[in-house]
C-alpha cells in the first residue's frame, strides 16, 4: 500500500464505517439534502441582520506592463472583526477575510505574486480558470514558508511525493493567468494536499472577476449595483477564533478531521463577504448579484422572502463560466459548494420601505437566514436584462470522441474500512483516470451515493442530462462545477481547451477532497 493510500485508510477506517447508521451523512437539518455534521459555535452570536454588508475590497494592480497586469499579495495571519466587538484570527490574502476581489480583462494576462508568510505550505487555485498546469494550484505544487522543516510530513506523510511530481517553491510564487476565456465570476482558494478544507475555513479564499468587451456592452446593472456576494458558513470558539475539528490544529500532521465530521463540516453562522447575516440598503432598482457558495460542505437553496409582487425573484444571467445565451427566470437558486450563479434582482418589485430577506430554504435555525436587503429609496435605473445575453458555443453529442463514467462514492476497502473514492480509487498523484486530447470533446457521466459537487480543473462543460432526463433550468450555460445528487446521474459534454498537462477532477465538499476524493486526468 502506498503512503498516501495508507494515510487514507488510517484516517477513514475509524469513522466512516459507522456513518450511515449515525445519520452523519444527513446532518441534523434536512436529511436528504445536507452532507455533513453541524459544528456549533461556543460564543454568543449576534442577531441576524444587525451588521452592514461589507463592501468587497478590490485588489489593485501594482504594475501594468507588456500587456499584462501584475498583482502582489501576502498570505498572512491577521486578527479581524467578524462578529461585532470580537477579534478572529484568520489566514488571509493580505490578511483579509475573504481575500480581495481580483479583476481582469479577458485576453489580457494577469500575474499574481503570492508570498506565503503562514506557518504551513499553500497552493493557490483559480477555480474556473483556463490556466497552464504550473499555475493551476495542483495539490502538491506548494509554496512553503521560509525555512520549512517539515518536508517528511508534507501532504500528510506522503513520502513518495517527489516521484509524484511534487513541486516546492520557497516563500513566493508567481501564478500566471492568461485569461483566454469569456467574462465570468471565478474564485480562488487554497488547494494544499490533505489540508484544503481547514485552510479555506481559516480564510484562504476570494473572488476573481473576468470582464470582456461583449459583456461590458450590455446594459446590465453596474457600479455599486454589481455586487459580489461570497457566501460561506463558519463556527466560532469561545475566544472568537474559528472553530474547526482538525486532528492537528497546527495543520502539519496528521491530516483530517474528527470522526464525526468526515462527511463534511457545516457551521452555524452564515457569512456574506465575511459578515454574519448582514443587511444592505438598496435602491428600488435592478442589482446584479454574483453569488458564490464558498462553503466547505453546506449547500444552499436561495430564495427571497417575501417574494416580488410580480414575476420571478431571480433572473439568472450567468453560470460558473460566463453569461448564458438567454436569461432564465427562477424562484430559487440551488447552489452547491464551488458553484457560482450570476443573477439580477429588481428591487423595484417591492415597495420602498420593504425588507427583503435572502433565505436558505435548506437551513435550520439561524442557518435559514443569509442576508437582508432594505429597499430605502426610489432611484433612476437605466439598466435592463436583454433577451439575448451572449452567443456561447453549444456542444452537441456528435462532437464527443469518448464516453467515460466516474463514480463518486464511499467504498469499502480491503482492510475493512471505508474511503471516499472515484471509481473505487483514492487519489494518487501517480495514477491517471483519463487521458484526453487538447481541443477534444468528451461525454462524461458522474454518479454518486450522496451529494457530491463535482469540479473539473481547466475544462468547462455543459450539462446535457440529469437522472436520464433533461437538465434542470439552472443547469444551463458553461460550468466547471455541478451538484451530483444521490442516485441521479449527471451527463456533461466536456471541452478540453487551453493547455496540455496534468489536471484534476474532485468532489468540492472539501472534507471529501482532503480524504482523497480526487483523480488526475491528462490532456495531451
Amino acid at each position: 500500500m502506498s503512503p498516501l493510500r495508507r494515510r487514507t485508510f488510517l484516517v477513514l477506517a475509524g469513522g466512516l464505517g459507522s456513518m450511515a447508521g449515525s445519520g452523519v451523512f444527513a446532518g441534523r437539518a434536512a436529511a436528504s439534502v445536507i452532507n455533513g455534521e453541524l459544528l456549533t459555535s461556543r460564543i454568543e452570536l449576534p442577531e441576524p441582520f444587525s451588521v452592514p454588508l461589507p463592501a468587497a475590497p478590490f485588489a489593485k494592480a501594482v504594475r501594468q506592463a507588456d500587456g499584462s497586469d501584475r498583482f502582489e499579495v501576502v498570505q498572512r495571519a491577521a486578527d479581524v472583526e467578524i462578529l461585532p466587538g470580537v477579534r478572529t484570527r484568520v489566514w488571509g490574502f493580505d490578511g483579509l477575510f475573504p481575500g480581495p476581489v481580483f479583476t481582469g480583462q479577458a485576453g489580457r494576462p494577469v500575474v499574481v505574486s503570492v508570498r506565503n508568510e503562514l506557518p504551513v505550505p499553500t497552493s493557490m487555485h483559480l477555480h474556473g480558470g483556463v490556466t497552464p498546469p504550473d499555475s493551476d494550484g495542483y495539490p502538491t505544487d506548494l509554496v512553503v514558508p521560509a525555512g520549512w522543516q517539515h518536508h517528511d510530513a508534507m501532504a500528510g506523510g506522503h513520502h513518495d511525493a517527489p516521484a509524484a511530481g511534487r513541486q516546492l517553491t520557497e516563500l513566493t510564487k508567481e501564478y500566471r493567468y492568461p485569461l483566454d476565456q469569456r467574462a465570468a465570476t471565478l474564485w480562488y482558494h487554497d488547494h494544499r494536499m490533505d489540508f484544503t478544507a481547514p485552510q479555506v475555513w481559516r480564510g484562504l479564499l476570494g473572488l476573481f472577476v473576468v470582464r470582456d468587451s461583449a459583456e461590458l456592452a450590455l446594459p446590465l446593472p453596474s457600479g455599486e449595483r454589481d455586487l459580489p456576494l461570497l457566501i460561506c458558513d463558519r463556527a466560532f470558539d469561545e475566544d472568537g477564533d474559528f472553530r474547526y475539528p482538525s486532528l492537528d490544529p497546527e495543520l502539519i500532521d496528521p491530516p483530517g478531521v474528527e470522526d464525526a465530521y468526515m462527511a463534511g463540516v457545516v457551521g452555524d453562522v452564515v457569512l456574506v463577504n465575511g459578515a454574519p447575516w448582514p443587511e444592505l440598503e438598496v435602491d428600488a432598482a435592478r442589482y446584479r448579484l454574483r453569488l458564490l457558495n464558498g462553503s466547505n460542505a453546506r449547500r444552499y437553496r436561495l430564495a427571497l422572502r417575501p417574494g416580488p409582487r410580480d414575476g420571478a425573484a431571480f433572473t439568472q444571467i450567468g453560470s460558473d463560466a460566463g453569461l448564458l445565451a438567454e436569461p432564465v427566470e427562477l424562484d430559487a437558486v440551488p447552489i452547491a459548494p464551488g458553484e457560482r450563479y450570476d443573477v439580477v434582482v429588481d428591487f423595484s418589485a417591492w415597495p420602498v420601505g420593504s425588507t427583503v430577506t435572502l433565505v436558505n430554504t435548506l437551513g435550520d435555525g439561524d442557518t435559514r437566514w443569509v442576508m437582508r436587503f432594505r429597499v430605502v429609496r426610489e432611484a433612476a435605473d437605466d439598466s435592463e436584462v436583454p433577451a439575448r445575453l451572449a452567443d456561447p458555443d453549444e456542444l452537441s453529442q456528435d462532437q464527443a470522441v469518448a464516453h467515460r463514467q466516474f463514480s463518486f462514492r464511499r467504498t469499502r476497502t480491503s482492510h475493512g474500512g471505508h474511503a471516499w473514492t472515484i471509481n473505487g480509487e483514492s487519489f494518487d498523484p501517480e495514477t491517471t483516470l483519463a487521458t484526453t486530447s487538447l481541443g477534444s470533446v468528451e461525454r462524461w457521466r458522474f454518479i454518486s451515493d450522496v451529494h457530491h459537487p463535482v469540479h473539473l480543473h481547466l475544462a468547462h462543460f455543459q450539462v446535457v442530462a440529469r437522472g436520464g432526463g433533461d437538465p434542470h433550468p439552472w443547469d444551463g450555460g458553461w460550468k466547471d462545477t455541478v451538484d451530483v445528487r444521490p442516485k441521479e446521474p449527471v451527463d456533461v459534454l466536456v471541452r478540453f481547451r487551453g493547455y496540455p498537462g496534468r489536471y484534476i477532477l474532485h468532489c468540492h465538499n472539501l472534507e471529501h477532497e482532503d480524504m482523497a476524493m480526487m483523480g488526475n486526468f491528462q490532456v495531451e
